[in-house]
């Protein structure tokens, strides 16, 4: 594959060089992305309280939707604005984009106010997401990347623990609408410490926007949100409306990819798909690490909660087995990719670990100890930590650095699918496993899953109500041992071609057994 770093527009442009405390300036990007993830998180916690000040319970799910829904669908508009206009500007302006969307969120006065608020919080995210990824790629070249995976990695860690932590202490002693003002002191100084640490050169490309392309790719991202946010909770999986956004989805796709080939400047150029396959491999494997993620993070603690008897805030530190490998084995894995090269082996570890640890969560019922939970969450932690940051810099290195921000983005737009379809399917199989297990006369899907409402039910109607829901999350993380071990196809599949040393030409493939192109030095 022919590699460049020069624009499209055929000008030439200096390699973007990392600046000399490449740590200093990955805290102000890291910054900004555990913002956005601490915000998904916390204002779940805090509904409850939300919906009793505004009302509106009946749009309660479009709070989180419509967030959702505009961080997908502006993630790869962003990637692309970031490869023309330059990755440092439009970072700055989706972290402005977020603050504002917080402030606005803070002070709405009705429910329908705050659903569009965060729409507009969510395009800031969007941008956030794209940018952090592709701005770490152009601070840190892939071969010296496992040096920083550490930190990411705790990033990530902190945004799922501490979120509904967070969220619970604030809206308590605070108030809810400090869920997002919180966000307005630490976005001042996201900005101003990357205006000033992070110092990347100011480029501007001379190109045409892919106006068809970003409204067919807005329209799809979109249809496949709605269909996995509403499936099976709000409709039916074989409801005609879900059918419908599916089919238009499906439609989307074959629109946009036709769109792409004739694009002169494509929102997602399909080099990045065909140039190498250890991209399409990566992105598959990174959808799959969002849907553990997501299922893990969200379904652990309901279970937590509900069948071992823990309060909401314990069960946030009851996460930490599943965290702290995540944190360790990302070192790990980075430090010895960094020191030989070699990272093949870890996607490979990493989706075997998370097979066996989701299939032994799928063996807990009412009588699991928390001891044997634990365990089971760090192995998954450990397969996790083996594959999270690594298959994004297996990702990265397979582009050219004129598509790093599209390739960034689109990764992450795997990572934010991933997340969505999960909690559709995972949350469509608690459902059923709830009806099918209630007991008689009693609708187990309305019973508040904590130990001081369990307590006052009787005796047959608890042990009814714990036994379904132990059988919904042994179906759920069947379910995702099943995706693991398909993924581990996967990770079989992805060739070991040399990492860059530095920002600059991709990696060659190996064009023959036993023969490969020279690395970049």
């Amino acid at each position: 594959m022919s590699v460049s770093d020069a624009p499209r527009n055929g000008g030439s442009a200096p390699p973007e060089t990392a600046p000399k405390n490449v740590r200093l300036a990955l805290l102000g990007v890291l910054l900004a992305m555990l913002l956005s993830m601490l915000d998904s998180t916390i204002v779940g916690t805090s509904m409850p309280t939300i919906v009793g000040d505004l009302g509106g319970l009946e749009h309660i799910s479009w709070v989180v939707t419509a967030y959702t829904l505009a961080t997908a669908a502006s993630t790869p508009v962003w990637g692309k604005f970031g490869d023309l206009y330059g990755r440092k500007h439009m970072y700055l302006i989706a972290v402005v984009v977020f603050v504002l969307g917080s402030a606005l969120s803070g002070a709405a006065h009705s429910m329908t106010q705050l659903i569009v608020f965060r729409a507009l919080q969510g395009l800031g995210a969007g941008g956030i997401g794209a940018g952090a990824f592709a701005l770490i790629a152009s601070l840190v070249p892939p071969r010296e990347r496992g040096r920083y995976q550490g930190m990411t990695a705790s990033v990530m860690a902190i945004g799922t623990v501490g979120g509904p932590l967070l969220g619970g202490f604030i809206t308590g002693h605070l108030g809810w609408r400090w869920a997002f003002f919180i966000n307005l002191p630490l976005g001042v100084l996201t900005l101003v410490w990357c205006q000033l640490m992070l110092r990347l050169p100011a480029t501007r490309a001379r190109a045409r926007i892919d106006w068809p392309g970003i409204t067919l790719m807005t329209a799809t991202v979109c249809s496949l949100t709605l269909a996995a946010t509403w499936a099976g909770s709000t409709y039916p999986w074989s409801s005609w409306r879900i059918l419908g956004l599916f089919a238009l989805a499906a439609a989307g796709v074959a629109a946009f990819v036709a769109r792409q080939r004739r694009a002169a400047e494509p929102l997602m150029p399909l080099r990045i798909f065909t140039g190498h396959r250890n991209f399409p491999l990566a992105s598959s494997l990174i959808l799959v690490g969002g849907v553990v993620m997501f299922g893990c993070s969200l379904y652990l603690p309901l279970y937590q909660q509900t069948v071992q008897g823990v309060s909401a805030s314990r069960s946030g530190l009851l996460l930490l087995p599943l965290m702290i490998p995540v944190v360790i084995m990302s070192q790990v894995g980075g430090k010895v990719m960094s020191a030989t090269g070699r990272y093949k082996i870890f996607p490979i570890l990493g989706t075997t670990c998370m097979a066996f640890g989701l299939f032994l969560l799928a063996t807990m019922d009412t009588s699991t100890s928390r001891t044997a939970t634990g365990c089971f969450m760090a192995l998954v932690g450990t397969g996790m930590g083996c594959q999270m940051q690594m298959v994004t810099t297996i990702a990265q290195n397979s582009v050219e650095m004129r598509d790093m921000g599209a390739a960034s983005a689109t990764v992450n737009l795997f990572r934010t699918i991933g997340g969505s379809l999960g909690v559709a399917v995972f949350g469509s199989l608690f459902t059923g496993a709830l009806q099918g297990h209630a007991p008689a006369g009693a609708d187990a899907g309305q019973v508040r899953p904590d130990p001081a409402a369990l307590a006052r039910l009787p005796q047959a109607a608890r042990d009814g109500y714990l036994h379904a829901v132990a059988t919904g999350t042994q179906r759920i993380f069947l379910t995702a041992a099943v995706v693991c071990a398909v993924a581990f196809v996967a990770a079989l599949c992805v060739q070991e071609v040399p990492l860059r040393g530095r920002p600059g030409p991709a990696a060659q493939p190996q064009k023959a057994e036993g023969a490969t192109s020279p690395a970049a030095p």
